[in-house]
């Protein structure tokens, strides 16, 4: 009689949840989701209650027209009342289940600082094709990003850790400010008017840098405070164009790519605090920028650095 009368309450909750535009299957991935993970002093999904998901269930919001999970935000350090009156940070056990593919219609996904959630990502991540923003930072997360990450053709911030994958998708952040500033450069392809930004400092990522990073649509690229090792690509270009590249803090070894002096616009480099040696190259990007991009590595000399 009770597994009956669950059985029946299941099935209404579930007519309520259609008639009401909100799929119960977002609802039980959102649950299937929250099994996963342990979070012991602040409540956070004490408000995960009830068959709307879509209204006061902390961290989650939908999408207006299809009602469907657009985004989850669970960041562990905020400002959010919940962590004032708590006076701590957020600490949060278990891992990631693949039950967060079910929701179809996300478009950004931060659990960050959590610092005690382990596991892989789950590798049907790449299968959520409206995904714009990863965000894993700050947690205990093993294994390697999924290789296929270059499906996500929305993706524009991805913080995470692991080794890089060697295909990336167009990593693109929109800026009509920069499509004006180079629109009249008929030199200058319309495609790289679309400014991009891979941002991954402080994690754990190891490897070497791909290729396709340094030859991508990417504008801003940092990696710095990392585990990199091996020597910095030479396929830099007279498309490249990077508003900053940061690779501080890393193990990268060799020399300093002299293609960079071809690329069209490098705006900020910065090397320091590797094991790279030789010359530093003449011309721009180098000629404006200062020491401290050369500092603590293992020989470097030349301008605007001191000789070995």
């Amino acid at each position: 009689m009770n597994r009956l009368c669950s059985t029946i309450l299941e099935i209404l909750l579930d007519v309520i949840s259609t008639v009401n535009g909100f799929p119960p299957s977002d609802r039980a991935a959102l649950l299937a989701f929250k099994a996963a993970l342990h979070e012991p002093h602040l409540g956070i999904f004490d408000s995960w209650t009830g068959t709307d998901c879509c209204h006061n269930w902390y961290g989650i919001r939908c999408d207006a027209e299809s009602h469907k999970v657009a985004d989850i935000n669970l960041r562990g350090e905020s400002q959010d009342p919940i962590f004032e009156r708590a006076h701590r940070t957020g600490y949060m056990t278990g891992f990631i289940s693949p039950d967060i593919c079910k929701l179809t219609r996300l478009s950004s996904i931060t659990i960050a600082d959590w610092k005690g959630i382990t596991g892989e990502i789950p590798k049907c991540i790449t299968t959520l094709s409206f995904l714009r923003i990863l965000d894993l930072i700050g947690n205990k997360i093993l294994g390697e990003t999924p290789a296929d990450i270059g499906k996500l053709q929305r993706l524009t911030k991805k913080k995470i850790s692991g080794l890089i994958p060697r295909k990336f998708g167009r990593l693109r952040m929109l800026s009509r400010a920069f499509e004006q500033f180079i629109g009249g450069d008929s030199s200058f392809s319309r495609e790289n008017a679309v400014l991009s930004t891979l941002n991954l400092d402080c994690n754990n990522i190891s490897g070497t840098i791909p290729t396709t990073l340094l030859t991508s649509s990417i504008g801003s690229l940092n990696l710095s405070r990392n585990a990199l090792e091996g020597k910095i690509s030479e396929d830099f270009g007279r498309r490249s164009y990077f508003t900053a590249i940061d690779l501080a803090y890393n193990k990268l070894s060799g020399s300093i790519p002299g293609t960079l002096v071809v690329a069209y616009y490098i705006g900020h480099l910065d090397l320091s605090y590797n094991h790279i040696c030789g010359l530093i190259p003449a011309g721009e990007p180098f000629d404006h920028l200062e020491a401290s991009s050369f500092t603590h590595n293992d020989c470097l000399s030349g301008k605007p650095h001191r000789a070995c």
